[in-house]
């Protein structure tokens, strides 16, 4: 048993660790390291669970990371308010539905998002299209948020479309990103698929994802990003291969 919990949390500072150095560098990207790699060593209902505190932390840390928390709040609320309901609904498919499926649907959203982000132009979308948009982009990320655990899709290329400032972006993201965690945080709470010994973990996975976050913005300036943004997508089309077609195997 020893033996099994030391395996674990090398396997937690690892995953963390290296989820931390992408967001570090691209300024999202952790929950969607850490559920693909977990996703691979446990049910995907587990690794969101221990997802959530080092999540949280590290996003509110980029959500306030500037001025421009409050006017990002007043012009998105209606697709963080969809976010949290979507993902309430979505959560009792990650409680209910068999891990083997769930682990497929977590690989098909990871493929999902890499080949999107890799292959599909920069959008633009007019401010006029907002008020509509914005609650729909909010209800859809939030089941799949739900349902996989993945905060990325369609929420990410969505918010890049709306032409805001590169330091705006990042407290988008952060803030879109924050929402998600609390909401799939009270999901699963609400569904009874919190465990004191997940929390715990999810707490002590908060150390490494910090050091990571620290390391990739000393990696951020030493590399290219474009080429860091390539081979963190091929990475993630990789593991969602792996997720999707290993019950298959």
């Amino acid at each position: 048993m020893n033996t099994l919990n030391l395996e674990l949390i090398c396997i937690l500072f690892a995953t963390f660790l290296g989820a931390g150095i992408v967001k570090g560098v691209s300024g999202m990207g952790l929950p969607t390291v850490a559920m693909g790699v977990l996703g691979a060593t446990m049910s995907p209902l587990t690794a969101a669970a221990i997802l959530i505190i080092p999540s949280f932390v590290t996003n509110v840390w980029q959500m306030l990371a500037g001025r421009d928390t409050f006017r990002l709040l007043r012009r998105l609320w209606a697709m963080m308010l969809c976010i949290v309901i979507g993902t309430l609904l979505g959560a009792r498919l990650l409680v209910i539905v068999d891990p083997i499926l769930s682990g497929r649907a977590l690989g098909l959203a990871l493929i999902a998002y890499a080949i999107t982000a890799l292959f599909l132009p920069t959008l633009s979308i007019p401010k006029r299209l907002e008020s509509w948009l914005s609650p729909l982009i909010g209800i859809v990320t939030g089941l799949l948020t739900g349902a996989t655990g993945v905060f990325t899709l369609p929420a990410v290329p969505y918010v890049q479309a709306l032409g805001l400032q590169k330091d705006e972006l990042v407290q988008a993201l952060g803030l879109s990103f924050t929402v998600s965690t609390v909401a799939l945080a009270g999901g699963l709470f609400t569904q009874g698929a919190f465990r004191l010994d997940q929390l715990s973990l999810s707490l002590l996975a908060v150390f490494p994802a910090l050091i990571g976050m620290w390391l990739g913005a000393i990696v951020r300036q030493k590399i290219s990003p474009k080429t860091f943004r390539h081979c963190f997508l091929l990475f993630l089309v990789i593991l969602g291969l792996e997720l999707t077609l290993r019950p298959f195997s």
